[in-house]
């Protein structure tokens, strides 16, 4: 039947006893929702590179040594294990199995695991290819990450981070550009309002050494992170129970309910940390960003010294950043902070980094919420050539071809269908013209082109139909 066999797809049974689905906490994403997609990532993926990132990437899982312990035992479950295949399976530790040392057991069948994160690989990667780069390193990274999450509004077990990252620094000036950079990409992306939180951890660690529980560094400061959703009747609660002294209660207690501008709370801080050397350092650490920020405002985001802000515990040795949109009901859409010490978990010492994470599939979500997408987010116009026979392919190409080459999408309708199921196909993708080239607009080398947008109809000459 030569060039233009027509084809047709092969209609797929499944038993009526199976229900396709797919696993919780993803999703299939349909054209339109891709284009918006698309324009998040390239509007992240320009400020990216206006501020000097460079891209790379790494493979979607890691070897299980890679990931495991380094983000604490919460985050050890949440990461999917990837079971052996083949003979590795004959590994399996048996033993382990009957002394119900599940880890052991578990380890044994698995020796590599979906990548829970960007930043760990991102450490993997520096060290593994240290000799090859040029530091400091400012790298960005748009990938998928996996969490064995509970799936709920605004959080998904399959989800895309966006991360920047400053390796081989310790100036602060690395924090102020990433808080910059929340700044251009989500005003870029015409976000309303949103608040950038910003604490240390070493004031963190400071809090801990004044009350004299340095040692449960992690249940206090976890315990005060959890004050904006069970109040202070419930960490006061959370903290008795992890074993916190109600003398040391009682010393935390005015952070529970202080409150007023980033200075007062410098103030604040700077005569509540007097005694702790490192705290003070944190406290000074935050007031340069602050006067930064306070002489060159920020476009739209909001900066505020948020002391109960504790994320990343396990590798942020500075400061921590996270980022909530205003008038939605979503957790943090971005996050970050400085991790001195993450490569030297791979055995590279001394490298100082800073990074910060967009959570794409949050902001996807509160731009839809907000129904802040643009209206129009590819060319606007689209051209379909109707198709009368096949020989009229032969017609419409070389003004295809044209317009392709000026980046104008073209498509041929690819069977001889009725003109009515053709200009539907036409309303269903929202192309913008119909071009009809039937027997009299060949004898006279022209085009019948239809609006589709006002129901206009005109006849142009194949030149004037390229200057469109």
């Amino acid at each position: 039947m030569g060039l233009f066999t027509i084809f047709t797809k092969k209609k797929y049974t499944t038993s009526m006893s199976v229900k396709l689905s797919i696993p919780k906490g993803t999703r299939d994403f349909l054209p339109e929702e891709v284009k918006k997609r698309n324009y998040i990532f390239s509007t992240i993926r320009e400020v990216f590179e206006l501020f000097g990132f460079e891209p790379i990437e790494t493979p979607s899982f890691e070897l299980s040594q890679t990931l495991m312990g380094k983000y604490g035992e919460e985050g050890d479950r949440l990461i999917f294990r990837i079971l052996n295949s083949g003979e590795k399976m004959k590994k399996a530790d048996i033993e382990a199995l009957n002394a119900e040392n599940l880890p052991r057991f578990a380890n044994s069948l698995s020796e590599k695991a979906l990548r829970y994160d960007l930043t760990v690989p991102f450490a993997r990667f520096v060290v593994q290819h240290q000799n090859e780069l040029s530091f400091p390193f400012k790298r960005y990274q748009i990938q998928p990450v996996w969490r064995a999450d509970r799936p709920q509004h605004g959080r998904y077990q399959e989800f895309y981070q966006c991360d920047a990252d400053v390796v081989g620094s310790d100036s602060l000036v690395c924090e102020l550009e990433l808080i910059q950079l929340f700044d251009q990409v989500l005003t870029r992306l015409s976000l309303p309002g949103f608040t950038i939180k910003l604490n240390n951890r070493k004031v963190l660690s400071g809090i801990a050494e004044v009350c004299g529980e340095r040692e449960k560094l992690v249940d206090l400061v976890t315990a005060i992170d959890k004050l904006d959703k069970i109040g202070e009747e419930g960490v006061i609660q959370e903290l008795t129970s992890k074993g916190i002294s109600t003398n040391a209660i009682q010393k935390i207690s005015p952070l529970f309910s202080f409150s007023g501008n980033n200075l007062d709370k410098l103030n604040f801080l700077r005569e509540f940390l007097k005694s702790s050397e490192v705290g003070l350092q944190g406290v000074e650490e935050l007031k340069f960003l602050i006067d930064i920020i306070e002489k060159f405002p920020l476009s739209r985001g909001v900066l505020e010294l948020d002391i109960t802000l504790a994320r990343g515990l396990n590798y942020y040795t500075g400061a921590i950043l996270e980022v909530k949109a205003h008038d939605v009901k979503m957790g943090s859409i971005c996050g970050g902070g400085r991790y001195d010490d993450l490569t030297g978990l791979f055995g590279l010492k001394g490298l100082s980094g800073v990074g910060i994470s967009f959570g794409a599939d949050r902001i996807y979500d509160v731009l839809t919420e907000l129904n802040l997408f643009p209206s129009k987010l590819v060319n606007e116009k689209k051209f379909l050539f109707i198709n009368f026979e096949a020989s009229t392919y032969f017609h419409v190409a070389p003004l295809m071809s044209a317009l392709r080459t000026r980046g104008i999408v073209c498509e041929f309708y690819p069977t001889q269908a009725k003109l009515q199921k053709q200009f539907k196909y036409a309303n269903d993708k929202n192309i913008s013209y119909v071009v009809i080239i039937g027997e009299e607009e060949i004898k006279n080398n022209c085009v019948a082109l239809k609006n589709m947008v006002t129901g206009e109809q005109q006849i142009l000459s194949h030149s004037e139909l390229l200057k469109l």
